[in-house]
């Protein structure tokens, strides 16, 4: 008896509830759509907590149409964060912003980042683009530095206290180091003290950072504290290459007018999760867990790579919307649920440019001139490599004999220690090498754990210089000199 006038009553309380509320809606003002019939839980309705603010930054720390996907990535990720909510004056966009009017974009205009997907470009704020890529601004923005920003639209992460923030990152990387389309690059030591900065601030509750480049586990690896309120999560651990998927000739292929790749196996795993998923429901942990299963090609990890952790490993039983915002959209989908995709067929990233060129070079109608001027762009950039190469080994083999200079330089520190005791030896080690033997470039990127092991072994720099000298003296590396590309550090 005491049920049925329990169940009569609630029966009542919910009719009462389902009649007032188009009412409510209709002279309250606070809904401009049609009325929504269905009855939620609180548990469905909650938001970021009061005065609180998503905040996202997003970098493409590479230019060129060989890098298309790095800018594809950045402009799909904030599609995903305007439907999600999140607001134009609260996601800053760095991007070169030379490939949706590139002549070799065969849809003007447009960018795609998957095989079959639609423009992610449309709508994306410019607000740091060109010249104004910098490591430099990147940090000022994330700290809200507006005295130290040059040019762009000013825009900065000014959060308070309660409020999030989101960082994506996708280029080419190196140990210890990140690419950014404008020298210097983006060395471990000076972002991790740009986040102990804000942090010290107190201008936001909790952070999450997504960071797609080769190595880029080494950025974080012995550096990254626990206690900063960040989750970090990275493409790679210290010491592998990240993945380019979408390109030509794979499975599945871009649409055939495009030459190059369209994305980067960690960044779409992470963003087709966000899609397909419900954020209020998944967690930070479900989307690792998905993306780290993705990103190893399915435990193949000749084709994939070893998603990373680091930081406040806390954060992770949060919802991913109170990073990355709600899509409606997604109200009924699954908070999580491992949808099986098919292996991808991925190109290290430091390739997928001899691969577009290749590409390039094989469609290429404008004559016997044009086709003998791009392969020689093809041979040269294999040359350099192949000097890139040459000469670290020979530097090795000068400073610390032919034996034992390779297992030197290659030496991998144990999990938890930083690439480097001494970043400022570090980076005049790499100022030293370009001086002599030219340009890093994003291939040699991959040899700064080299430096790094010179100065872990206090060679001098006056060594360092004569090693130098006795691995480039007449090597011609005109195109490739700092003095017009700009020193990497």
């Amino acid at each position: 008896m005491a049920f049925s006038c329990f169940a009569g009553r609630l029966m009542i309380l919910v009719l009462c509830v389902v009649v007032a509320l188009p009412f409510a809606a209709a002279g309250g003002g606070r809904r401009s759509g049609p009325w929504d019939p269905i009855i939620r839980w609180p548990l469905d309705r909650r938001e970021t907590e009061d005065n609180a603010t998503r905040w996202a930054v997003l970098v493409a720390g590479s230019n060129g149409f060989g890098n298309y996907r790095h800018q594809a990535d950045v402009c799909h990720a904030y599609q995903i964060l305007k439907k999600g909510g999140l607001r134009d004056e609260n996601i800053i966009v760095f991007m070169y912003d030379d490939i949706a009017m590139n002549e070799l974009n065969p849809r003007k205009g447009v960018i795609i980042n998957h095989p079959t997907g639609g423009d992610v470009y449309a709508g994306v704020p410019k607000d740091y683009t060109g010249e104004q890529v910098t490591a430099e601004n990147l940090y000022a923005v994330i700290l809200g530095d507006k005295s130290a920003i040059k040019g762009g639209s000013g825009k900065v992460v000014d959060s308070k206290p309660n409020d999030r923030i989101f960082i994506y990152y996708s280029d080419h990387g190196g140990p210890g180091v990140l690419g950014m389309p404008n020298m210097p690059y983006l060395y471990a030591n000076d972002f991790i003290e740009v986040l102990k900065k804000k942090h010290a601030s107190g201008t936001y509750k909790e952070m999450v950072i997504y960071v797609e480049a080769c190595e880029s586990g080494s950025v974080f690896e012995g550096l990254m504290p626990d206690d900063l309120d960040i989750y970090v999560t990275t493409a790679s651990n210290a010491e592998e290459s990240s993945w380019g998927t979408y390109c030509p000739g794979m499975d599945p292929p871009p649409p055939p007018e495009y030459i190059t790749c369209l994305g980067d196996l960690y960044s779409v795993a992470w963003m087709e999760d966000s899609e397909s998923h419900n954020l209020k429901r998944e967690t930070v942990e479900q989307q690792y867990q998905q993306v780290k299963e993705r990103t190893s090609n399915f435990n193949t990890y000749n084709a994939g790579s070893h998603v990373m952790e680091y930081g406040n490993k806390s954060i992770k039983s949060e919802k991913l919307y109170l990073y990355q915002g709600f899509d409606p959209a997604t109200e009924n989908m699954p908070p999580s649920e491992n949808h099986l995709k098919p292996h991808m067929d991925v190109v290290n990233q430091r390739d997928a440019d001899l691969l577009f060129l290749w590409e390039r070079y094989k469609r290429l109608d404008g004559g016997a001139k044009k086709k003998s001027e791009l392969f020689k762009l093809i041979t040269d950039t294999m040359l350099h490599r192949k000097h890139m190469d040459d000469s670290i080994d020979i530097i090795g083999a000068f400073l610390f004999g032919p034996e034992n200079g390779p297992s030197i330089l290659k030496s991998v520190r144990d999990r938890g220690l930083p690439l480097a005791d001494d970043w400022d030896c570090l980076k005049s080690m790499v100022r030293l090498f370009e001086a002599h033997c030219g340009s890093l470039t994003q291939y040699g990127m991959k040899h700064t754990r080299a430096f790094a092991n010179i100065c872990n072994s206090r060679v001098s720099s006056a060594d360092m210089e004569d090693a130098c000298m006795a691995a480039c003296r007449g090597h011609d590396f005109a195109g490739w000199s700092p003095l017009n590309r700009g020193y990497s550090a």
